[in-house]
């Protein structure tokens, strides 16, 4: 089992940039390949970016291809997104995922995922 904690979020500018963390507990962060989801207001949950156990494989989707990176640091359990060029379209509450199953195929899929941490809150002004 893990546990995740976000931090990070804020309130910035359209064209600014934000770096979210979440720390993972546990000594197996390596097993889990980690996902980013957010969800505005009135909207489902959707997918960000993933990162696979080893961190060399990545995926995002479209809409912050470009813009938000994903990586992680197996030695200190963390994983992070840098959010670039932020829009105020993505505004939303941001959450960490990992599942110790999921395969780079599925790993757009939230329902994929065991654990979440509790999210963290993104807005960007106009």
């Amino acid at each position: 089992q893990v546990k995740l904690v976000e931090s990070g979020g804020g309130l910035v500018q359209a064209g600014g940039s934000l770096r979210l963390s979440c720390a993972a507990s546990g000594r197996t962060f390596s097993s889990y390949a980690m996902g980013w989801f957010r969800q505005a207001p009135g909207k489902e949950r959707e997918f960000v970016a993933a990162i696979s156990r080893s961190g060399q494989g990545t995926d995002y989707a479209d809409s912050v291809k470009g813009r938000f990176t994903i990586s992680r640091d197996n030695a200190k359990n963390t994983v992070a997104l840098q959010m670039n060029s932020l829009q105020p379209g993505d505004t939303a509450i941001y959450y960490c995922a990992a599942d110790s199953r999921i395969t780079f195929r599925t790993m757009r899929s939230s329902v994929e995922y065991d654990y979440w941490g509790q999210g963290t809150q993104v807005t960007v002004s106009s």
